[in-house]
């Protein structure tokens, strides 16, 4: 595991020269972000470009949860992985990748689920999670482990040609005090089983996935710098076939379960999740 204290190597130096040449970040950016510590939900198609990107910029230690193996017919997506790879856990096709981009790095695969068992445990390990899980239930899981952990966390969904991110971190206020909002407050619930198209089924266009998964791993990286506007109580929406962003505002909503004036949810055993088959979303 990298030192957070120790200096940038030579190496370092050379490798991170156009990042240390940016005033925005500097050797002491560059050192937040080797001291930093991203949990990955999911190696898929967001998880994909979040990995290769957070790895290449220096990230010193990434977390990354997936169950899966990877298949052929997730290769027009998940660029992390190859043919050659087919039939490996996503966790180690991962982390072969990943050493290739960046030897300096630390990798730390859990080849399981998400649940309720071990949410709360796997993201107070880390400062930051990036979300790219592909159902209801899970999204409901880790935002609430995070809100109660205190930790950020950057969120993307995707559909056929379009995709959204955004940021939360309700453990925090804004400048008003009032509190950031938490997926609840966007979502206060999942849609009906059946209403939400599966990407297996409707497609999905690869390219613009790794359009909204880069933009993810953007977002991390400003919350480890501090850097820009972040996009807690923004929703920011890409539509690939119109070439156009769009952005929808939100706010803390006091009467959510999970952060409001009066919450319910005071660990995850008192939430309800549905099983990720019955909530699914476009897979990715």
């Amino acid at each position: 595991m990298p030192n957070p204290k120790s200096p940038l190597t030579p190496e370092e130096i050379e490798r991170y020269k156009r990042h240390l040449v940016l005033r925005e970040v500097g050797g002491q950016g560059q050192q937040a972000l080797k001291s930093a510590r991203v949990l990955v939900i999911g190696a898929g198609g967001l998880g994909s470009p979040v990995l290769l990107y957070l790895a290449a910029a220096g990230v010193g230690h990434i977390g990354v949860i997936d169950d899966d193996r990877v298949s052929l017919d997730n290769l027009q997506r998940q660029v992390v992985h190859d043919t050659d790879h087919v039939g490996v856990p996503k966790v180690d096709s991962a982390l072969e990748t990943i050493r290739r981009i960046n030897p300096h790095i630390t990798v730390e695969r859990h080849e399981a689920r998400i649940g309720v068992a071990n949410a709360l445990d796997l993201v107070g390990r880390y400062d930051i999670v990036a979300d790219g899980s592909d159902n209801f239930a899970t999204r409901y899981l880790v935002s609430d482990a995070c809100y109660l952990a205190r930790r950020t966390l950057v969120f993307a969904a995707v559909g056929q040609f379009d995709g959204y991110v955004t940021t939360f971190k309700p453990h925090l206020v804004d400048d008003k005090g009032v509190p950031f909002p938490t997926y609840r407050c966007v979502f206060p619930e999942a849609p009906p089983p059946g209403t939400v198209a599966n990407c297996s089924e409707v497609g999905v266009l690869g390219a613009s996935v790794g359009v909204v998964g880069t933009l993810q791993a953007t977002e991390v990286i400003k919350e480890i710098l501090g850097i820009g506007d972040s996009l807690a109580g923004r929703l920011l929406i890409y539509d690939a076939l119109a070439a156009r962003f769009s952005e929808m505002r939100y706010a803390w909503d006091p009467d959510n379960p999970l952060s409001g004036k009066n919450p319910t949810i005071r660990s995850l055993e008192a939430a309800t999740y549905a099983s990720p088959a019955a909530s699914e979303a476009c897979a990715v």
